[in-house]
């Protein structure tokens, strides 16, 4: 009679779904940690860890610290705070969830234009406030979608989504990807300078990392002029936070609508007391039904890297590895 294996062990590591944590509970062994920090584990259970899921935050000296490590399920599309690169150089999968949440974050995307271009929000505040009874009816909106000129930064699945939706509302859409998309008719432009003097309205999806590090910035949004509005539901690091505010406040562009941060939680004081911002806490993706899909499609990817299968969705810079 042999002896049963012994139980996987995945260490969970910051604030992460219940769900995630539940169903890694159930399958394998459960390890949870407050943040990534490797002294707040024991040797034995360093050693004995050979899968991670988090919400980002995995550095290549954290990834070092553990000598088993087989793969890190990320919860979430952006993977820009792990390392993948460093992962897939020591043979370690980085997996995350795309597809599951693109139809939510691209509606989304289409009401937060929306909300910023007719101050939805405000509007409703001047309801509650009990303006309309008081003082009248609520101004006209400056801003309005008609005879718009729409931009995408990053055409990947979620900005395609958005351009798909925005056709119906009859306005021209172009894109700056690195490269063009094959088969689709949007003018594509190869830089973002370029794209934002064809347009007025910027809708950025793009990913983080150095690549886009501050790339929407003060040159960016004078090229995108006084009646231009800024949409960002893709990573905060991609704007500069400060050249922003400026230009907000200085009248270089009409608005923006920011659902990302580049230090999140913190907002910029700035930011907050430019008017016309229509500010929300990251919360594209944040219905039930979408953070299930997007929490079981971590769990999935772990689940099939230890029955001796390949992962669901790797990432590009790990894709070449292999289960042990």
């Amino acid at each position: 009679m042999t002896a049963a294996a012994a139980p996987v062990t995945v260490l969970v590591s910051g604030q992460v779904h219940d769900h995630v944590v539940k169903r890694i509970a159930d399958a394998f062994r459960l390890i949870h940690i407050d943040r990534p920090d490797p002294s707040l584990l024991s040797p034995q259970d360093i050693a004995a860890v050979r899968g991670i899921s988090a919400f980002g935050g995995i550095d290549a000296a954290f990834i070092d610290a553990f000598p088993n490590l087989e793969i890190i399920a990320n919860f979430g599309v952006g993977y820009d705070s792990v390392d993948a690169v460093h992962a897939g150089a020591r043979g370690i999968m980085v997996t995350n969830t795309p597809d599951v949440l693109t139809e939510e974050v691209a509606d989304f995307t289409v009401g937060l234009l929306l909300a910023t271009l007719r101050e939805i929000p405000k509007a409703e505040a001047w309801l509650r406030q009990e303006k309309w009874t008081k003082e009248g009816t609520y101004r006209l909106s400056p801003l309005s979608l008609r005879g718009r000129r729409i931009g995408i930064f990053g055409l990947g699945r979620i900005g395609l989504a958005v351009a798909k939706r925005l056709e119906a509302f009859g306005v021209s859409i172009a894109y700056h990807n690195r490269r063009p998309v094959e088969g689709v008719s949007y003018a594509y432009f190869a830089t973002l300078r370029d794209l934002v003097e064809a347009v007025d309205t910027l809708v950025s999806i793009a990913p983080g990392g150095a690549a886009t590090e501050k790339a929407i910035n003060d040159d960016i949004l004078k090229a995108l002029g006084p009646e231009g509005v800024l949409v960002n539901t893709g990573r905060g690091s991609t704007v500069d936070e400060d050249a922003l505010a400026a230009a907000l406040c200085d009248g270089t562009i009409a608005a923006a609508g920011l659902d990302v941060f580049a230090d999140e939680p913190n907002v910029p004081q700035a930011l907050l007391d430019a008017p016309n911002t229509l500010l929300l806490p990251h919360i594209a993706s944040a219905s039930v039904v979408t953070r299930r899909a997007m929490a079981d499609l971590c769990v999935d990817n772990l689940v099939s890297w230890f029955a001796g299968r390949e992962a669901l969705t790797p990432v590009p810079e790990t894709a070449h590895v292999k289960a042990r």
